[in-house]
Order: structure tokens, then sequence, then C-alpha cells
């Protein structure tokens, strides 16, 4: 028997303390053999303390039967990733008795991953996640997650053949035979997989998507299993758990095909981001995200509150943001389609907003000419939040009021919302004469069948064309008269017939705004501004 002094004490990570022979150890692991050096274990007490030995006290203990069969053990797939590690840490590339180093053991065992079943794989990746620094480094976590998601795309292709199953020989090594039936259940719905990966941290989730993407796995799958991660841990994760796991979530969210990203989620993350104070790169990702697909938001989900300090109601300064990331590529980039319907959420949004008494002037301007001219066909509902705002902005200086007015476009109001707006107290002579110019340029150019363009700033008529408006009912009740119209012309007899109809309703527009125009003028010199006037209904 040998003396005590050959005997060494080993407290392995805290957890426990083993006492083992120095020498058979130290023929094995080249780490304790630099240790002591050539020491013949006549010093008493020996101690070692190891801090990160992966596998922690298991992990020391099965590397010790190892040493102590003479370099022979039972490795499997539940055991050889911590053996494996525990080789690496305690350098055990000794060969003693013929048998060939743990080192080399364990990576011949490594090489049958591709018949392990789907239960040994997780089993292999959930250990590696305790000693993920030693288990990375090695390359041990890129080839479990390799074969992870290589069986994936596997059962993601079978699922395109009712054919295929678990039993035929592309699965014969997939799958764990003792579990059939889970196995088949798992081929009928398509995210069988998402719960299995749940008990993942973050960072083995990362490299595993990002494996993912290099395989081209399909791009909609991932965003779907990444949301579904991110319910599941944040519901009871620390505070700095939900903010590392948001914060990967949106940078691995950014890295794959847009189309796959569901707009409604990614503002369901930026309500999340909000109580998180997420990094500000992150924030922008999102951010960009949401604007490059917003045409696709919902006009509610615009209405985020403002952050903590700003007397806004709701944050203007975000949609604007998003307007400008819709925007990024030019207006030639965004379809004119989508490009009206974001004219159409961001008008309603602008009404929401036009009330809040806090919302500076040099904002709402901002918020409403963020969008290009192009974008929309009518301004009524530009006009309606304009008289909203100047409603309850009751004290804007004169110049805060022409900045309001210079946001609209006078050609593109209808009819009613000019005749509105020239009788409206709130808006400047010079706005209700350009409004009321535009409206009569546009039914003399119907009344003379033209479509010259011409700015909206100098758009009154000149007497002759005046005169010319009043001669053109004259002109085709004369042309008519001329024609020989039979039974087989009766169409283009009633075209007619309307036409006159029409062209005489607008003389007498055309007319009825010639007088308002100059009652207007006059009226604006003389008088100052009456009572606020009720809100109008231009579009009800």
């Amino acid at each position: 028997m040998e003396d005590s002094g050959s005997y060494l004490e080993v407290d392995v990570n805290g957890q426990e303390v083993f006492f083992v022979n120095k020498r058979t150890l130290t023929s094995f692991s080249g780490k304790l053999s630099k240790l002591f050096g050539k020491s013949t274990g006549s010093r008493k007490n020996l101690k070692v303390i190891f801090h990160d030995l992966p596998g922690g006290a298991k992990g020391f203990e099965l590397m010790a039967r190892f040493c102590y069969n003479n370099g022979r053990a039972e490795i499997t797939p539940t055991n050889v990733v911590v053996l494996h590690c525990v080789a690496l840490f305690m350098e055990m590339t000794k060969e003693v008795s013929g048998s060939l180093s743990l080192i080399e053991q364990t990576k011949l065992s490594l090489k049958e991953i591709s018949y392990w079943s789907w239960s040994e794989l997780l089993v292999a990746l959930k250990q590696c996640q305790s000693f993920m620094t030693v288990a990375d480094s090695s390359g041990l976590v890129i080839k479990l997650i390799d074969s992870l998601v290589g069986r994936l795309r596997l059962v993601s292709a079978s699922d395109e053949s009712l054919s295929t199953s678990p039993d035929s020989s592309g699965f014969r090594y997939s799958w764990d035979t003792k579990s059939t039936e889970s196995t088949k259940n798992c081929f009928s719905r398509t995210n069988w997989w998402f719960d299995d990966l749940v008990v993942f941290n973050i960072e083995m989730i990362e490299k595993a998507i990002k494996v993912m993407i290099t395989q081209k796995f399909d791009n909609r799958v991932i965003c779907r299993f990444l949301l579904n991660y991110q319910k599941s841990k944040c519901a009871t994760a620390t505070m700095d758990e939900k903010r590392k796991t948001t914060e990967t979530l949106i940078d691995l969210l950014s890295t794959l095909d847009q189309c796959a990203v569901p707009c409604k989620s990614l503002f369901g993350i930026l309500r999340v981001a909000f109580g998180l104070n997420i990094c500000k790169s992150c924030r922008n990702k999102l951010e960009v995200m949401i604007g490059s697909q917003l045409d696709q938001a919902a006009m509610d989900s615009l209405l985020v509150p403002s952050p903590p300090g700003v007397n806004f109601l709701y944050d203007v300064n975000l949609v604007i943001r998003f307007l400008k990331y819709f925007l990024l590529g030019g207006v030639s980039w965004v379809s004119s389609t989508r490009l009206k319907k974001v004219a159409k959420m961001i008008d309603l949004y602008i009404a929401e907003v036009a009330p809040d008494p806090c919302l500076k002037p040099s904002k709402f301007i901002a918020l409403v000419m963020a969008l290009p001219d192009s974008a929309r066909e009518s301004y009524d509902e530009v006009y309606r939040s304009l008289d909203m705002y100047l409603e309850v902005h009751a004290g804007l200086s004169e110049e805060e009021q022409k900045m309001i007015c210079s946001a609209m476009n006078y050609e593109k109001l209808s009819l009613e919302a000019c005749e509105h707006l020239a009788q409206n107290t709130k808006f400047s002579a010079k706005s209700a004469v350009q409004a009321l110019s535009c409206q009569q340029f546009k039914i003399k150019s119907l009344i003379k069948g033209t479509n010259h363009p011409r700015h909206h700033s100098d758009l009154s008529c000149s007497p002759s064309e005046k005169d010319n408006m009043g001669n053109d009912s004259n002109q085709i009740v004369i042309y008519a008269q001329k024609l020989d119209l039979s039974t087989e012309n009766e169409k283009l007899k009633e075209n007619l017939r309307g036409m006159q109809w029409r062209v005489m309703e607008l003389e007498k527009v055309c007319r009825k705004m010639q007088n308002q125009m100059e009652n207007v003028i006059k009226s604006k010199l003389s008088t100052t501004p009456s009572n606020p006037r009720s809100l109008p209904r231009l579009c009800s």
C-alpha cells in the first residue's frame, strides 16, 4: 500500500473534494504533471483547487475512473461531451499501456454524431452550456449545432412528402426509436421543435440561428421560433436577462429577410423594449425594420406614448423616424401603392395628435411634411387636422400660422374644403385666395378640356379668360345643333347634352367663387376674426 504522501486532495469548483492517487492521475494528465513536476510524493497534504473544471464533480469523477481503469472508459453520447472537455482541460494527451489518450478516444466517439438520436443531441448541447468556453473553443458546440440544424432541415424536407416516415432509411439514425409515437406527432406540426430549444440560453440560440441562416433555413420559421423563444424566456427572466434576450433577438431578426418578419410582431418587441432600456444600436435596428415596412402597420400601433421628460401626448419623433426609414431608398424605391397607403395612415395619425396642446408647431409641420406631395391625392384630411391644430393652439404667432398654412397643397383640396376654408377665420386671407384660385382654375380647365400644369400661387383668371369661359357652353350648344344626329348616334347625343349641363353648372360655381374671392379679400382687410367656428366635417 502506498504511503499517504502519494495521495492528492482535489477541490472541484467548490462542489466536492476528492482524495486521489497523485501518481495515477499524473500519468494521464499533462496539467497535473506540469503542476507537480518530478515530485516523488514525499510532501504530504498536497492540495489542488479547480474553479472551472468542465462538468464539475461529475466530470472529475468520470476522468478519475478513466485513469484508475488504466486508460479505458465506457464512452456514450450522454457522457462524451463532458469527458472530451475535461480531457482538454486536464491536457490528457498521454497514451498509457498502448491505450489511446482520453482526448483521442472522445474524438473518435464524436465522429458518430450523425447516428445520435434527437434527444441525445439536445442533452449534449445542454451539457455544453455549463462549460461553454472550453466546448466552444474546441469546435464541439458548432459541430453539435450543425448536426442539430441538419436534422431539422431533413425533417422540414420530409414534411413536403407524406410518404416519408421516421422509419425510412433517411431517418434511421435521426430519431430515438424508443419514442416512435412522439416522433410521429412531431411530423404533424411544423413548429414541433420550438419547445425543445427553449431550454437553451440566448448565447446558444444565437449560434444556432446563425447556422440556420447560413444553411438557408426558412426565415419565416426562424422568425416564429425567435418570437416564441422571447415570449417563453421573458415570462420568468430577470430584467437583465430580458434585456439581453431582447437585444439579441433584434440583432438576429435584422439579419433575416424582412418579408418574413411581421410588422405587428416588431411593434410588440418595441413595446417590450421601452421598459428595458435596450442599447441605442438595437433600438435603431428595430426602428429601421419597422420603418421599412410601415405600409404593413396599423395606425393604432403608431400611438406610442412619449418617453419620460417629453410633454407630447404621443411620440411624434418616433413616427417621423419611421417615415424617414420608409423613404430611405428614395421615393422612386417605394411603390405608389405603398406610399399612398402610408399617407392615409399618417393622415389619420396627424388627426389624432393635432388636438395635443403640447405639440409644438415645428414638430406638427415636420410630421405633415415628412411625406412627399405625391403621396396624397387629397389634402382634405390634412386641412381638417390643420384646422383642428389652429383651434387648439389659438395663441400662435403670425409666423407660426404661416408655417402651418405652408403645409397645405391647395390644388389638392376639394371644392367643399375650399369653400369652408374661404370662410374659416383661423386661416389668412392669402390662404383663402389661394384655395379659391386653385378651384377656379380647375373648373376653367374642365370647361376648356385642358390639363396644363400651373403653379397654385398664380391661378387667378384674366378678364379675357373669364369671358372665354362664358362662351364655352354656347359653343357646345351650337356644335350640337349643327350635327345631324340619327338614331344610331343617340349615345353621342346624350353625351353632348350631359356636357352642356355640366358646363352650365361649372359656370355657376365659377361665378360664385369669383364673388367669394372678392368678398373674402374685403372682409379679411376690414374685419377682425370672429368667434372660433366648429371644426369642419369634410369627409363624413
